[in-house]
């Protein structure tokens, strides 16, 4: 899938630990499920018959069941009925009935359990749900649709809902004759019912029987929908939009959908198994995407592309999501993690895997060089806090699964694959994904399998290698001195906190870490440092980098005098622009918390004012906002004084780029064009305020291609930043009348670059409105911690609407982890961060724990990082002529 307990501090973890599963007395072996949706009372009617392998003598049968309420249940065995008045008992608090009856079923029996029960087409974007859609009329019309992942089948119907718990399935959907309906496989047959809910007539499509698979990956759909199809692969791809919605805007998804089958067919040395593909543009949907085997459900604007509309990077990322859910298809749903502590087996390799694919496609994206500015910096973020977990996180109950949906599993998961790659040669490493699957084909897995496949591929010890990496928390940060004769470097490993406080209990973890050592005479990939600390001897030290392009999963700290000399080395070109981005990565990494001084990176961030390349100044202009954003609570002379040198170090570049793009406009150009005016804009440029507002008031007036689609969002954001109520009118109703996704998410997500109280305050009226889907509560108001009083005003719309946030983002589905995140996570000082834990104190957090705890985290770390560098960002400033009236530089 596209889209958090307590600090272990580095010792080893059992995931299977009081675990919180079913009874192992049975086994699911088929499913044959019918369901009939009710679009007038948002219910349905379901019956499902499952045959049972039993494994244990037994007179009770246990499995999974949320909201939904069971009229019926027959039990059978041997052909005869078991018992006419099975006892039913409901376990709410585990989401499990258990049905019980006098006859002993012995083991080895096959029995058959039966169920009809009515469930609840839900508005939660869980289970079996309703999703709506405006029709030209402008009324509301409704598709049901499913997401399943991680624990709702068992809201969809009862089951056991365990990732290993494989059976196969026989699905069918009663529905209105004008309806189309889908699931995982294609249609067996077709036939006229009547129905269970009006009585009259309707159709029922079976559809054949799905291979071995789990709960979480079955899908069904009914609704009205359009479709494109191609046939240039070996079986039907289609891919599926509501009627409001250009079905044509699915081609460029449907064309790469039919490339990337064929590709990871010929890269996995493994046929696609099922008869068809269809993906599906889903109205309302919580995550970016789902790999449904067979039947991917999307965001509208994750799989639909008009490029008439969207910019290059919108491209790039349904790309990307297209081929991650691809990925699945093989790595996830062909085989499966045994139980959800193996969750980054599927989400880090399918990261991995849709960036490795994207660069074959699309080598002019870069994709790589993206990859350590996103997916690197991501995951290093995140696993410098206490709060971190491991990669094989310990899962015991239903409701942790969602929180470890993060950047550790996605991110983290998918460096350390990456990792690997490059450790074995990519070559290599995939001829182990190749026996890996073809061994473990319909079957479940743990990491260990994948690590013996890719030693067998390889000849080397790779669990001892990696197994670090996944089952311990955190990463450490390598210390670089030189010897006095410049023939040999000291390294030495200490785990790095964010917060710059790591305790010797702490610090135990020591990492086998790639040091990837570039000279002048090349790269020295063998280099491993084992220990604590070790001498290697180099060339010379005249030259020299660890951790070429970025590969490791680590931070480097340099003397100040080395940090100068690669300064100067990456103007001579002997960086890459990996090596350059991740350098400045980490020299913001390591300012933060406290291994070196703010000043340093400031001056560092100075010296790349002539940099040619995207990446770089992307990851430029990210520690630039870092530090904005740990001083937003500073006085206002300071304030403006960053803000000053900003817009000193970017206005430039962005002059000499310009803001307009021709019809074949390079990929990585337009992104570099647009990420410069929107930086210069936002930090005061005057040239460029007034060009944004002049497109705007053109635009505004009716020339819809007065703004273009690659600096849209910038453009929204400037005009609002330095705007009032008609800008935001104009920029509320383009949200409300738009008919493409990406034009209303650009329009909603800008609404958070307000100024004024006025304005923020009607931001923060949105979410809880009718006017925003529960899937984009978090669009208007992630903005609003750029500034002093959105922070402050996202704090108050929290705690005085809480029980309003949680009917809309109930905390078990997730969504309630990325509010409460945004709204807690803007504060830089002790004081606020006190008043949330007082807060809270008196609040369950179950559901979103993790995420409060990450976002404290956060939060202490830059309270501590402005307590030791606030007179040394000053002093820097004043040096720099930046602390003048009004924060312009003298």
């Amino acid at each position: 899938m596209c889209r958090k307990n307590a600090d272990i501090p580095g010792g080893s973890v059992d995931v299977n630990a009081n675990r919180e599963v079913l009874p192992t007395n049975v086994k699911p072996l088929h499913y044959d499920l019918t369901l009939e949706p009710n679009f007038d009372k948002f219910s349905y009617e379901g019956t499902v018959v499952i045959d049972l392998d039993v494994k244990e003598d037994t007179t009770s049968i246990s499995l999974n069941t949320l909201e939904l309420d069971i009229h019926s249940t027959k039990i059978s065995a041997g052909g005869s009925e078991v018992t006419s008045s099975p006892r039913l008992a409901y376990n709410e608090d585990n989401q499990m009935t258990t049905i019980s009856f006098d006859k002993c079923i012995p083991a080895g029996s096959k029995a058959q359990l039966t169920h009809t029960f009515t469930g609840c087409l839900n508005d939660k974007m869980a289970g079996f749900y309703r999703s709506s859609y405006k029709d030209k009329q402008g009324k509301t019309q409704y598709i049901a649709s499913t997401q399943m992942e991680p624990t709702d089948a068992r809201r969809a119907f009862p089951c056991f809902d365990e990732p290993a718990l494989k059976a196969e399935y026989t699905i069918t959907l009663v529905a209105e004759q004008k309806l189309t309906c889908l699931s995982n496989m294609d249609v067996a047959s077709e036939k006229q019912v009547e129905s269970k809910i009006s009585g009259g007539k309707k159709k029922a499509v079976t559809f054949n029987k799905t291979p071995l698979m789990s709960t979480y990956l079955l899908a069904f759909i009914v609704g009205e929908l359009n479709y494109v199809e191609t046939k240039t692969f070996r079986v039907p791809i289609r891919v599926y939009a509501t009627p409001d919605k250009n079905i044509e805007h699915g081609r460029f998804s449907l064309d790469l959908a039919a490339k990337t089958l064929a590709f990871y067919e010929k890269e996995f040395d493994n046929e696609f198994p099922l008869t068809k593909m269809d993906m599906v543009a889903v109205p309302d949907f919580s995550a970016g995407a789902m790999e449904n085997w067979g039947l991917i459900t999307y965001r509208v604007v994750d799989l639909l592309y008009d490029e008439q509309k969207s910019g290059a990077s919108t491209k790039e990322r349904i790309a990307e999501v297209v081929q991650h859910e691809l990925a699945h298809q093989w790595f996830g749903n062909l085989v499966t993690m045994d139980f959800w502590d193996g969750l980054w087996l599927n989400e880090g390799f399918a990261t991995w895997m849709s960036w490795y694919s994207c660069n074959k496609f699309y080598p002019e994206w870069k994709v790589w060089q993206g990859y350590v500015v996103g997916d690197l910096q991501s995951a290093l973020s995140l696993d410098s806090l206490r709060s971190s977990h491991p990669i094989e996180v310990p899962v015991k109950r239903a409701d942790e699964v969602n929180q470890i949906f993060d950047a550790i599993s996605y991110s983290k998961g998918s460096c350390v694959i990456r990792m690997i790659s490059q450790y074995l040669g990519e070559q290599t490493f995939m001829e182990g994904i190749r026996r890996y699957i073809k061994k473990h084909a319909y079957g479940n897995t743990k990491t260990e399998d994948l690590w013996a496949a890719l030693s067998d591929a390889s000849g080397k010890p790779v669990e001892k290698i990696m197994d670090i990496w996944t089952k311990k928390v955190g990463y450490p940060v390598v210390t670089v001195t030189e010897s006095n004769d410049s023939k040999s470097i000291h390294v030495k490993q200490n785990r790095f906190l964010r917060t710059g406080d790591t305790k010797p209990e702490e610090d135990e973890t020591l990492y086998p870490v790639f040091l990837g050592l570039k000279t002048k005479s090349g790269v020295n990939e063998d280099l491993t440092l084992f220990g604590r600390e070790h001498d290697f001897e180099i060339p010379t030290t005249d030259f020299f980098k660890l951790n070429t392009d970025h590969s490791g999963i680590y931070r480097t700290s340099y003397t100040p005098d080395r940090l100068e000399k690669l300064g100067q080395a990456a103007k001579q070109g002997l960086l890459s622009v990996e090596d350059r981005a991740g350098m400045i990565a980490d020299a913001g990494a390591l300012a933060s918390s406290g291994y070196q001084k703010t000043s340093g990176i400031l001056s560092l961030l100075k010296s790349f004012s002539s940099e040619s390349e995207f990446v770089v100044w992307d990851e430029l202009l990210t520690r630039i906002s870092s530090i904005r954003s740990a001083w937003v609570f500073e006085d206002q002379k300071t304030q403006d004084a960053l803000k000053a040198f900003q817009r000193d170090l970017v206005s430039p570049k962005a002059h000499e780029k310009g803001w307009t793009f021709t019809s074949d406009e390079d990929h990585i150009q337009a992104q570099f064009k647009a990420l410069l005016f929107g930086s210069a804009g936002l930090s005061g440029d005057e040239k460029i305020i007034k060009a944004a507002q002049e497109m705007f008031k053109e635009w505004a007036a009716g020339n819809r291609k007065a703004i273009h689609p690659n600096i849209r969002g910038s453009v929204y954001s400037i005009v609002l930043q330095n705007g009032g109520d008609k800008e935001y009118d104009t920029i509320f109703d383009e949200y409300k009348t738009a008919n493409d996704a990406d034009e209303r998410n650009t329009a909603l997500r800008s609404l958070g670059r307000v100024k004024g109280e006025k304005l923020v305050q009607r931001s923060l009226g949105l979410p809880l409105s009718d006017d925003v889907k529960g899937q984009d509560v978090y669009l208007p108001i992630a903005g609003l911690r750029s500034e002093k009083e959105g922070i402050e005003g996202l704090w108050s719309w929290m705690t005085e609407n809480w029980e309003q946030i949680n009917k809309k983002c109930p905390a078990s589905l997730g969504m309630l982890s990325s509010v409460v995140q945004i709204c807690t996570g803007g504060f830089t000082l002790e004081e606020q961060l006190e008043a949330v834990r007082q807060w809270f104190a008196e609040k369950s957090t179950k559901g979103f724990d993790r995420a409060l705890e990450q976002s404290s985290d956060g939060v202490r770390a830059k309270a501590s990082w402005l307590k030791r560098d606030r007179g040394d960002v000053e002093s820097w400033l004043s040096d720099n002529g930046y602390l003048a009236k009004g924060g312009q530089k003298l």
